[in-house]
């Protein structure tokens, strides 16, 4: 038998033993219901995801722990997927600069085939095993960085050599498949592998495994951001006024957090040269723009603990003492 036709045989057998490939037979008769019925069934089958992505709770929160450890350490979470999985990465990664405050090189996400493939499909991109690793090489991958891997099936031949790349280099690895016994999560430091079952279309992989691929992107850079001070009483207060809705938004938390009008929120923004938590901590501490600014970077950004520190108290003691109360706390 020719090479191609033992490797073509090995392919289908592997994936013949997917849950995200199989087909089921109740779903045989999707193209015969009519459309209210198709709502219904889909739902159903995207609300089982929120329960899969729960069962890994304990391997969601090992991951944030160390993302955070290594941020701390000035290192930068990169995801590294193909296809939908790859696009799930770009996009958590997009968001955090604006979100969160970040430096665009904080969170990156690495796509199969590059830049193209995020609006396009880019053919065999996700069976180059060497192209990740590249990637990775050119970004000069350390040992206080970590690497997310993503794919579906938990075996896309590009995800698999990033995370060995990534595991030479001392990287600490995290795989996010949608199978169990995934050959990336065999790879991994923390294998994150949220069952979802079969797909509502068999193998469209772009559905539940998609939809639990998100959940879990979201909890790693919202939860570790939080770990970092860069939200404070459920609130984003590093966020960046990049357009008018952002600036609004900051006037808004302003106004929310320190109990001041509409005025006093801008006037604290523009003394604190825009930034959110430093016109927060000035208006909560009567603190000058640099005093406030030296005792953040001391604390490490958070809000709570530069409050405390300028204001002679706990910042434990604040929070159980000020929960549902109005003004900066």
């Amino acid at each position: 038998m020719p090479t191609d036709d033992i490797r073509l045989t090995a392919l289908l057998d592997e994936l013949s033993r997917l849950d995200t490939e199989a087909v089921t037979a109740e779903r045989g008769d999707l193209d015969l219901l009519d459309t209210r019925e198709l709502v219904r069934r889909m739902n159903a089958e995207d609300a089982r995801v929120p329960e899969a992505v729960a069962a890994r709770g304990a391997e969601i929160a090992a991951a944030v722990d160390g993302i955070t450890e290594r941020f701390r350490r000035g290192g930068r979470l990169i995801y590294l997927g193909a296809g939908t999985a790859g696009r799930i990465g770009v996009l958590d990664a997009s968001e955090c600069p604006p979100t969160f405050g970040t430096d665009p090189s904080m969170v990156v996400g690495l796509i199969a085939g590059g830049e193209t493939a995020i609006r396009a499909a880019v053919e065999n991109a996700e069976d180059d095993q060497e192209a990740a690793a590249a990637a990775l090489r050119g970004l000069r991958l350390t040992a206080d960085d970590t690497v997310v891997g993503i794919s579906a099936s938990g075996r896309t031949p590009y995800v698999v050599g990033g995370l060995e790349f990534a595991h030479q280099a001392g990287a600490l690895t995290v795989a996010i498949a949608s199978n169990a016994g995934s050959a990336i999560g065999a790879l991994a430091d923390i294998a994150i592998e949220v069952v979802t079952g079969p797909e509502f279309i068999s193998g469209s992989t772009r559905l539940k495994s998609g939809t639990a691929q998100k959940l879990v992107v979201n909890m790693l850079t919202t939860l570790s951001m939080i770990r970092l001070g860069k939200t404070h009483r459920g609130v984003m207060v590093d966020l960046r006024a990049t357009n008018e809705k952002l600036h609004a938004r900051s006037l808004r938390t302003v106004v929310q957090l320190a109990g001041v009008d509409t005025a006093g929120a801008a006037a604290a923004l523009a003394a604190a040269s825009g930034s959110v938590k430093l016109a927060l901590l000035m208006l909560a501490t009567g603190a000058p723009a640099e005093e406030a600014a030296s005792t953040l970077e001391r604390v490490g950004g958070v809000l709570r603990e530069a409050i405390a520190a300028l204001s002679g108290t706990s910042a434990l003691s604040d929070a159980s003492a000020t929960s549902g109360t109005s003004g900066i706390s």
